[in-house]
């Protein structure tokens, strides 16, 4: 369905417990539209470097993208100091579940979900795409009688992602010389890299095109992935790389590079940049997940 000729639903949105780990419950954002549907369904993951940030991030492009008529699940998840790599994994990867086993109360497709996110989310919604079945990742039970759905995604959307944690690191560490970080950088990301990941050899186990390039077998859900031409905390040739091996791997990879620099492709939806962005994402979900 093509984003000009979409109907503005009017939308309901509520924040609903997906998850509890001991007394501690996670929460989804709902961006439902209102209608029969079916709609498809897209789970939403905030960026922050995996340790800030949460479901509440990305509200204003959820609303959007419901009353385009796709169903929003934004998540929480666990992430330092709570708990470290692959933690925030294990529990989207239930999420994802929890979303299948709920898709026909929201007139949602059950067999049409798919996720997105930006920055570290967006590297979360594509380690998730490539690994559905790792069980590290599908390691939390769902409850009884929900034992027959899988984390398999239909697509894939990233938003200026930390596609190569180990290649950001060694970059906002200045140790490259394909790209220099600007000053600060370091003392920014260098911390919440350490907290989330601790080790480098994590880092490269959890990079997508590190991942590819050992030769490990992955699914490759379609993928949309949309960034400026220069985003100083995500260097260029880590996407480069990422694209070049999933091509290479026979996975199909959509990528739109607006002019410009700077990051939050989504923060101000009046923008130019924004609506484009938005109709892309809009037309890749309803041609993907139907």
């Amino acid at each position: 369905m093509a984003a000009g000729t979409q109907t503005a639903y009017d939308i309901d949105v509520a924040d609903v417990e997906y998850l509890r780990h001991g007394d501690k419950p996670l929460l989804a954002r709902l961006f439902k539209p209102r209608g029969s549907g079916p709609f498809p369904i897209m789970v939403e993951l905030h960026g922050g470097a995996w340790v800030r940030g949460d479901r509440l991030n990305g509200n204003a492009a959820n609303e959007a993208l419901a009353r385009n008529g796709v169903i929003v699940a934004a998540l929480d998840f666990r992430v330092p100091p709570v708990a470290p790599y692959p933690a925030s994994l294990a529990d989207i990867h239930c999420g994802i579940r929890w979303c299948k086993t709920q898709a026909p109360a929201w007139n949602g497709r059950p067999d049409r979900i798919g996720a997105m996110g930006t920055s570290s989310g967006a590297h979360q919604a594509m380690l998730l795409g490539m690994r559905p079945r790792d069980p590290r990742y599908a390691a939390l039970s769902l409850p009884a009688g929900a034992t027959t759905v899988d984390g398999t995604l239909g697509c894939v959307i990233m938003v200026s992602p930390v596609i190569d944690p180990l290649g950001r690191y060694h970059y906002a560490k200045g140790l490259r010389q394909d790209c220099t970080p600007p000053a600060g950088l370091a003392d920014r990301v260098v911390p919440m890299h350490d907290q989330y990941w601790r080790t480098e050899e994590a880092m490269a186990e959890g990079a997508p095109a590190r991942i590819l390039a050992r030769g490990e077998r992955t699914a490759t859900p379609p993928v949309l992935c949309l960034a400026r031409t220069y985003e100083e905390a995500h260097p260029r040739p880590d996407l480069d790389e990422f694209v070049r091996q999933y091509r290479k791997a026979g996975g199909q990879i959509e990528v739109t590079v607006f002019e410009g620099e700077g990051e939050g492709l989504l923060r101000n939806l009046s923008s130019s940049v924004a609506r484009q962005a938005l109709e892309k994402m809009t037309t890749f979900i309803h041609r993907h997940l139907g």
